[in-house]
């Protein structure tokens, strides 16, 4: 099977359309359909079944899809390496990144990125830092930036640490929070920040929230706060200080240190070694001193 081949045989298996796989392989459907036609007869096989919900693998299809993605797998990996003895950034950066940071910070880091090393490509993929980890795991990722506490035994980079904030458009204190009837809105999101938040609220309070609305998304929660629905807990990281609600910052009544949420850059030492891993990290550490001051730590 030649890389063009594994290439139609990939993309079509992760579409299960015709005019979708088309348009990303830069084909007509005829030339595809013929493409297609051309490689079954190669093997001798039907791998796929055509109805109108789209493409079904046949069982001969399962086989060659799982030889044309270890095909494409193999071949990415050796020109990673072959990328690595030439001085140049290029190759793709694969990045999994919990989707707070990457709907907010990381844009303009990537900008940054794509400017200083034009010749290399990017491949994202968001969701929660749990998802993260797994992603590093499963090989989908060179480099991972997840929330939070994280477990991870590799190479693990603190990036930067922001506060969490009660933000209302009418309540100005915490105290207020016990005689409110406004809902308090929430998001779905990975355990240990769920658990935070829970904790916090059990030290300062006796009883749940009188009402409360859970959105599945930090967007949703933080627009339905600054449209004055009800009060939410976000991060800094999601606010600009422009907004016009008040922010609230959550403290320990005990120890008095404010609730934040630290950002981790990790991943296997042998992604480290990459070069655009590297120029990314690069890029990463300046722009995350601007948010943290190190000299803290010292």
């Amino acid at each position: 099977m030649t890389t063009s081949e594994a290439e139609i045989i990939k993309i079509l298996a992760e579409e299960r359309n015709m005019r979708k796989a088309a348009e990303r392989l830069f084909l007509s459907q005829p030339a595809l359909s013929q493409r297609l036609q051309s490689i079954e007869k190669d093997w001798n096989s039907q791998l796929f079944l055509r109805s109108q919900k789209g493409l079904t693998a046949t069982p001969a299809g399962e086989i060659i899809i799982g030889y044309a993605n270890e095909m494409m797998t193999r071949r990415e990996e050796i020109f990673e390496q072959l990328q690595g003895l030439n001085s140049k950034v290029h190759g793709t950066l694969k990045i999994a990144c919990a989707s707070i940071v990457g709907h907010t910070w990381l844009p303009q880091v990537l900008k940054d990125f794509v400017t200083q090393y034009p010749d290399a490509k990017i491949s994202l993929i968001t969701g929660w830092s749990s998802e993260i980890v797994k992603a590093l795991y499963d090989g989908e990722a060179h480099i991972g930036i997840v929330r939070g506490h994280t477990d991870w035994k590799g190479r693990k980079k603190h990036l930067f640490r922001d506060t969490l904030y009660l933000v209302d458009k009418e309540i100005k204190s915490i105290e207020e929070v016990f005689d409110t009837e406004r809902p308090f809105i929430q998001f779905k999101s990975d355990s240990n920040y769920y658990q935070e938040i829970q904790q916090w609220w059990q030290r300062h309070f006796s009883s749940n929230p009188k009402h409360q609305i859970t959105v599945d998304q930090i967007e949703t929660c933080k627009q339905m706060a600054l449209n004055g629905i009800g009060y939410a807990i976000l991060p800094s990281i999601t606010l600009t200080g422009e907004e016009d609600v008040n922010r609230i910052t959550l403290t320990n009544d005990e120890e008095k240190f404010e609730l934040t949420r630290d950002t981790w850059l990790i991943g296997y030492d042998k992604s480290f070694e990459l070069r655009q891993v590297e120029a990314f990290v690069g890029v990463v550490q300046k722009h995350a001193e601007c948010l943290y001051d190190y000299s803290k730590n010292k």
